[in-house]
């Protein structure tokens, strides 16, 4: 055991081996990631769809590749649970999909609301009954950390309770943290004024809990807060009760990297980021076409390999352009003129002649007409792009087009957020158009 329980008469021996199969990992899957819409809308963001896989599958990876095997998908509400247990499973998929042996294993939330994220911790920690090591780990993180290096921080303080905090420039809209010269946070406060905030170092949403914070969250102070306020959140609640009892909290500094996809702007910027290699445990996506180049097209399968040649073929003979680090995925089809730069597209997508898409993910199943032009914007599943020459259409300026959207031919969109299952047509600048 890493860190032995409150009731024990002894405190945690440094001399204790890390042993990986007994931290349990919990991943609360609980908001409605309201920075996110409309792209959320149906959409659990734990599975939204980043570099042709669900955002929280980078999470499973980095941790998996180091030995964890046991999850908990902390998911309040039913699309969470439906998404989640839809793809993943009990982990055998994903566990095959990587080479994962042997396999990780997945359990789900108890049908129990939850307040919030600490709430979700404590769920989950009665409800199966946990008592060793707990990783927390916020489901729209993607994190590179040597989980063994934070443990033995963790135990070598003596903490109740770890954050893993990053040196930031921006400090709007993060959990910002003031530590001493040791490392124990003397002040915790979420989302301050950027002129109120203690220090530069950002909550990244990773935790590990010692066995006590399962008694802690039972104290009369914690209830106290979720009567007054309906709520127990990491950020807002439960780590600021904690240091106020006097417990010590400690801050690890992340040195590796970390992207909080929480906004349309950090998606793309994680996107690129990722694609050039920002992720130790993802740098290969399957189909790269040489070692010098970051251009990747999948496809395995003997059908999928027939318009990956054929999309090769194009770039070779100059008919398509691909600039930059592109990944495009399996059964995907690209007409001539056509030009990608720094982008993302998903399986069976169809791009028509003359397309422009820079900076921008296009997600699965989307069909974009001929001379459609797509900048620095997010284009969703089962999406249709109707253009033509003489009436191209044009979506750019951080847009967002949510699921199963159908643009007209001549649509021009500049910042503006389309809600799913929609028919647009017309011009629109900085508008949100939901469907009646």
């Amino acid at each position: 055991m890493l860190v032995k329980h409150l009731d024990d008469c002894h405190k945690p021996s440094l001399r204790d081996s890390y042993n990986p199969d007994k931290i349990r990992v919990i991943i609360p899957v609980g908001g409605k990631a309201t920075r996110l819409l409309p792209l959320t809308a149906e959409t659990s963001k734990a599975c939204l769809r980043l570099l042709n896989r669900p955002l929280v599958e980078f999470s499973l990876l980095t941790l998996a590749s180091q030995g964890i095997r046991n999850f908990i998908f902390g998911v309040k509400g039913y699309t969470n649970y439906r998404d989640l247990y839809d793809y993943f499973e009990d982990g055998t998929g994903f566990s095959a999909r990587y080479g994962i042996n042997p396999p990780i294993h997945i359990k789900y939330q108890p049908n129990v609301p939850d307040l919030g994220s600490a709430d979700s911790a404590h769920i989950n920690m009665d409800y199966y009954e946990i008592n060793t090591p707990v990783f927390a780990v916020q489901g729209d993180n993607i994190f590179d950390i040597k989980v063994k290096n934070i443990i033995d921080f963790h135990k070598e303080k003596e903490a109740a309770l770890t954050i893993v905090l990053r040196e930031v420039d921006n400090v709007e809209g993060l959990g910002i943290a003031d530590i001493d010269k040791s490392g124990r946070i003397q002040k915790f406060v979420e989302k301050p004024q950027p002129k109120d905030a203690p220090s530069n170092l950002a909550n990244t949403g990773l935790y590990v809990l010692s066995p006590e914070i399962r008694k802690i969250l039972k104290e009369k102070g914690v209830q106290q807060i979720i009567k007054e306020k309906n709520r127990l959140d990491f950020g807002y609640d439960f780590i600021p009760y904690v240091i106020s009892t006097g417990r010590p909290v400690y801050g690890y500094t992340l040195k590796g990297s970390w992207y909080d996809v929480g906004t349309p702007k950090s998606y793309l910027e994680a996107m690129k980021n990722l694609l050039q290699g920002g992720l130790s445990t993802l740098k290969d996506f399957g189909g790269r076409l040489s070692d010098k180049s970051m251009i990747w097209v999948q496809g395995d399968s003997a059908e999928s390999e027939k318009w990956r040649q054929e999309i090769i073929d194009q770039i070779k003979r100059g008919k398509i352009e691909i600039e930059g680090t592109v990944l495009i995925g399996r059964h995907c089809q690209i007409e001539e003129g056509a030009r990608i730069t720094n982008s993302c597209i998903d399986n069976f997508t169809r791009v028509g002649k003359n397309v422009v898409i820079a900076n921008s993910a296009v997600m699965d199943r989307v069909i974009v007409g001929e001379n459609a032009e797509i900048y620095d914007s997010i284009v969703g599943r089962h999406v249709v792009i109707n253009s033509k020459g003489n009436k191209p259409t044009r979506i750019g300026a951080t847009s967002v087009v949510a699921d199963d959207v159908t643009l007209e031919e001549g649509c021009s969109l500049t910042a503006t957020k389309v809600y799913p299952h929609q028919c647009i047509r017309g011009e629109f600048q900085n508008q949100t158009i939901i469907a009646n």
